[in-house]
C-alpha cells in the first residue's frame, strides 16, 4: 500500500530564530517542505534551503504566501505550518491514519509557555475548535489536495485567511481535530497579555463575521511592530 504524500507549507517573514524548530518538526514525516518567504531580511531563506526546503518568494501576506506554496506543493495532503510553530512527534502517522471521508482538520494548540494562563487558553481554543468547528492557522491546518482545490484554496487575504478557508473547506466533508499538538510561540501573549490578546482576537473575529473586510481589519488588529503584521511581521492569533 502506497502511503499518502505530505507537503508542509510554511509562510515566513524574518523568522530565523524560530523557523529551524518548525522545519525540524516537519521533516519527521513530510515528503516535501515548501517555505514561502515574504521578503525576509534575516537568514530565514538560507536556513530553509539548508533544511532541504523549496524556497519561494511572494508578497508579504499570509493568505497569499500560503496560496503560492499550495500551488507549488505536490502532496496528497497539504499541511500549513506557521514558522513559529512546531509539530509534536508522531504527527505524520496520525495524519496518514485518517479515514477517507475526512477532508481536513487541525491539530491541538499548545502554547510554549508555563503557567495557568496558557493552559486556560489552550482549553478555550479546544472548546472553540470542537464546538464551533473553527480552528485557527496556528493549529497547523491540513487538507487533502482534492478538498483544498475543491474549496478554492487560501485566498490572498491580509488577515482572517484561516477562518475564510476553513469555512469553505468544511463544506467539502468532515474535518478532524487531532490530539497531537502544534506547539506555538507565546510571543503575542508576552506582548499583549492573556486578556488583552484574547479580547483583541475575539473583537477582530466578531467584526469579520459582521462583514468588515480583512483589509480594514488589518488596521484594527495590529500596529507595525517586529511581532505583528506591520511592515516586517506576520499575524499571530491564539484564541
Amino acid at each position: 500500500m502506497t502511503l499518502s504524500r505530505i507537503s508542509v507549507v510554511i509562510p515566513c517573514l524574518d523568522e530565523q530564530e524560530l523557523l529551524p524548530a518548525a522545519l525540524a518538526s516537519a521533516r519527521e514525516g513530510a515528503d516535501e517542505l515548501v517555505v514561502v518567504d515574504g521578503g525576509s531580511r534575516d537568514g530565514s531563506c538560507q536556513l530553509a534551503r539548508e533544511a532541504g526546503a523549496l524556497v519561494l518568494q511572494a508578497p508579504a501576506s499570509r493568505g497569499g504566501q500560503l496560496r503560492v506554496g499550495a500551488e507549488a506543493a505536490r502532496g496528497d495532503w497539504l499541511l500549513f505550518l506557521h514558522a513559529d510553530t512546531r509539530l509534536e512527534a508522531g504527527w505524520a502517522g496520525d495524519l496518514r491514519a485518517l479515514p477517507p471521508p475526512v477532508v481536513g482538520g487541525a491539530f491541538s494548540l499548545a502554547i510554549d509557555a508555563p503557567g495557568w494562563g496558557p493552559r486556560l487558553l489552550e482549553r478555550a481554543v479546544d472548546l472553540r475548535t470542537r464546538l464551533l468547528g473553527l480552528p485557527y492557522g496556528d493549529q497547523a491546518l491540513f487538507a487533502r489536495r482534492s478538498a483544498y482545490d475543491a474549496a478554492g484554496g487560501f485566498r490572498p487575504l491580509p488577515l482572517m485567511e484561516d477562518v475564510d478557508f476553513v469555512g469553505r473547506l468544511r463544506r467539502q466533508g468532515p474535518l478532524a481535530w487531532l490530539r497531537r499538538r502544534a506547539l506555538t510561540s507565546a510571543r503575542r501573549l508576552r506582548r499583549h497579555g492573556l486578556a488583552g490578546a484574547t479580547l483583541r482576537n475575539w473583537r477582530v473575529l466578531g467584526c469579520y463575521l459582521l462583514g468588515v473586510s480583512p483589509e480594514r481589519l488589518v488596521r484594527l488588529y495590529d500596529s507595525p511592530s517586529p511581532e505583528g503584521r506591520g511592515p516586517r511581521g506576520n499575524q499571530r492569533r491564539a484564541a
